[in-house]
C-alpha cells in the first residue's frame, strides 16, 4: 500500500489524466493507480466516490482528494520542491504557470475538434478541423506560446523549460492530439512535439492505453 493513490480515466482518451499522471511521475513517488473508465452509465458514481467532482484525475493522499490537475501539480510542488515540476528560476517559474493555466483554461476549439485518442491515426479529421478559423487560430497560439518559452527559457534541454516539467505535462496531451491527427508543424515546434511523443512516460501511458478494452466513439 502506498501513500499515494491517483484516479484515471480511459488512457487512450482522457487527457486531463495524462496530465495529473505525468505531473505525479515527475516526483519519483510510489503510486497506486485506479483507471475508471469513462462515458458509461456508471462512470459518475465510481469517480464520484473519489472525487467530489466526479472529475478525472484525482490524487488521493494524506486523508484527502484533490481533483483538479493544476492543484496536484502545486501539492506535489509542495510536497516535493526538488522534484523540478516547476522551474528554480523565479521567472521561468511563472511563466510556467502561466502557460499551464492557459492550457487548463482555454483551446476550447482544438479540444472539440480534436479530442485526444492515443491510437487514432486520422489525418483527414486533422485537415478538416485545421481548416476551421478558431482552430486555426488555437493551433497558432500554441506554436507561438511553444517558441516563446523554448527561446526565453528552453536552451538547456528538448522542452519548453529546458528539463520535462509540469508545463510540458499540460501540453503533452496537445502533442499527442497533433501526432493523432497529422497537424503539420514545423521547425522547433515540430522538434518539440517530437520530444513530448518520445517522452518515457508518454510511451509507457500509450502502452498501457493500447492494452485497455474500452473504446470510445467520438462523434
Amino acid at each position: 500500500m502506498t501513500d499515494y493513490r491517483i484516479i484515471l480515466g480511459n488512457r487512450r482518451y482522457s487527457s486531463w489524466s495524462l496530465r495529473g499522471w505525468l505531473v505525479l511521475r515527475l516526483t519519483g513517488v510510489a503510486f497506486e493507480e485506479i483507471v475508471i473508465p469513462l462515458y458509461r452509465p456508471e462512470s459518475k458514481a465510481a469517480i464520484l466516490a473519489h472525487a467530489p467532482s466526479g472529475l478525472v484525475p484525482a490524487l488521493e493522499a494524506d486523508g484527502i482528494a484533490i481533483w483538479d490537475s493544476l492543484a496536484i501539480a502545486e501539492f506535489l510542488h509542495e510536497r516535493f520542491p526538488d522534484a523540478g515540476l516547476w522551474p528554480r528560476d523565479r521567472g521561468a517559474r511563472a511563466l510556467a504557470r502561466a502557460v499551464s493555466a492557459e492550457m487548463h483554461a482555454g483551446f476550447a476549439a482544438l479540444r472539440s475538434a480534436l479530442p485526444m485518442d492515443l491510437l487514432a491515426d486520422d489525418a483527414a479529421r486533422g485537415r478538416a478541423a485545421a481548416s476551421d478559423p478558431a482552430v486555426a487560430a488555437d493551433i497558432a497560439r500554441i506554436v507561438r506560446l511553444w517558441a516563446d518559452c523554448r527561446a526565453r527559457f528552453g536552451a538547456g534541454g528538448e522542452f519548453l523549460f529546458g528539463d520535462f516539467s509540469a508545463a510540458d505535462a499540460f501540453y503533452a496531451p496537445v502533442a499527442a492530439r497533433f501526432a493523432s491527427y497529422g497537424i503539420a508543424l514545423q521547425g522547433a515546434a515540430a522538434a518539440y512535439c517530437a520530444a513530448l511523443v518520445a517522452w518515457p512516460d508518454m510511451t509507457a501511458w500509450r502502452t498501457a492505453a493500447a492494452e485497455e478494452p474500452w473504446t470510445i466513439a467520438w462523434p
